[in-house]
């Protein structure tokens, strides 16, 4: 992963820098340098979904107002969706693999291997995969041919042992998701396993993937959810995949239809902003408008999202 940066900012790269020949209108990386670690946030593309999933217990009043005041809406939005490439020594660790091109409905996502190959790194260079949860848009991108046909054999699949557990027989009793979504969620972690399960190495509450590189159980938005913390010379980035979404710094106690335990979700992710306001460290999760790169405050009796300024 080539990355040319000074030791605390993060930097935007073009896709014609790489001299890949492959070009794009807009920037869809982002490098890091969390001290001797290399991060690369990928845009997987957006998926547009309902507001009223991103709110479901909040007035209706209060969620109109809240995405009017963000421009977005009223009715439906565009879902981010980021994945991360980590470099620590020899290894390769790609964090979840976005959505793939294989459901209909969600034509602008499953960017990701076309974006990797645009910033130089080849799939056949991944030495590990941590799967945060095995929600389609999180595996999805391992079951398209161009990838799954790509990586290398003896690619380490890292997911929590509570995940692949829990969807043996998953409960949607608690989440309020668009009518079709449950049964593509299923089948879709169920050829995850059938096609990757050899590959599967599960952990019980955090694994150390990579020096630096930490997987770590918390629950909530899946039984099996994980984050990962990336730790070198000092500094720290956080990987919340869906513990948070754009709403929950003004609204942490909003809920996400696609949340299994809302009421846990909230617990995690009040517990994960805290942290990073402790911290001051570097911040990035899977929903967060692109590229997600940026560091939370407290403000008032909610929390503040700061940006990363974009260091070129």
């Amino acid at each position: 992963m080539t990355t040319h940066l000074n030791h605390s900012a993060p930097k935007a790269e073009t896709n014609d820098q790489q001299g890949s020949g492959f070009e794009e209108l807009v920037p869809s990386r982002y490098a890091v340098r969390v001290g001797e670690i290399d991060v690369l946030v990928i845009s997987d593309g957006v998926l547009p979904l309902p507001t009223s999933t991103m709110s479901t217990n909040a007035d209706p009043a209060a969620r109109a107002a809240w995405f009017k005041d963000m421009f977005l809406g009223p009715d439906a939005f565009d879902w981010a969706l980021n994945v991360l490439v980590v470099r620590s020594g020899e290894q390769v660790i790609l964090v979840d693999a976005g959505l793939g091109g294989q459901f209909p409905g969600f034509p602008r996502a499953g960017q990701f291997p076309k974006r990797l190959a645009g910033a130089g790194i080849e799939l056949e260079a991944v030495t590990d995969v941590i799967i945060t949860h095995m929600h389609m848009d999180h595996i999805g991108g391992l079951l398209v041919d161009e990838v799954k046909n790509r990586l290398r054999p003896d690619v380490r699949i890292h997911v929590a042992a509570t995940e692949v557990a829990f969807w043996e027989s998953p409960d949607f009793t608690q989440t309020e998701m668009p009518s079709p979504v449950p049964d593509v969620l299923r089948s879709t972690a169920n050829e995850f396993m059938a096609i990757y399960g050899d590959k599967v190495r599960t952990f019980e509450n955090e694994y150390e993937v990579a020096p630096g590189v930490v997987a770590k159980l918390t629950g909530g938005h899946t039984p099996g959810h994980c984050v990962v913390y990336v730790n070198s010379g000092g500094e720290r980035l956080t990987f919340a995949g869906d513990a948070l979404f754009p709403v929950a710094f003004e609204h942490p106690d909003w809920h996400n239809g696609f949340e299994h335990d809302p009421e846990e979700s909230v617990r995690v992710r009040v517990r994960l902003m805290q942290e990073a306001v402790a911290s001051g460290e570097l911040f990035v999760a899977t929903h967060l408008p692109f590229p997600s790169v940026g560091r939370v405050k407290v403000d008032g009796d909610a929390f503040r999202w700061v940006a990363a300024f974009w260091d070129f």
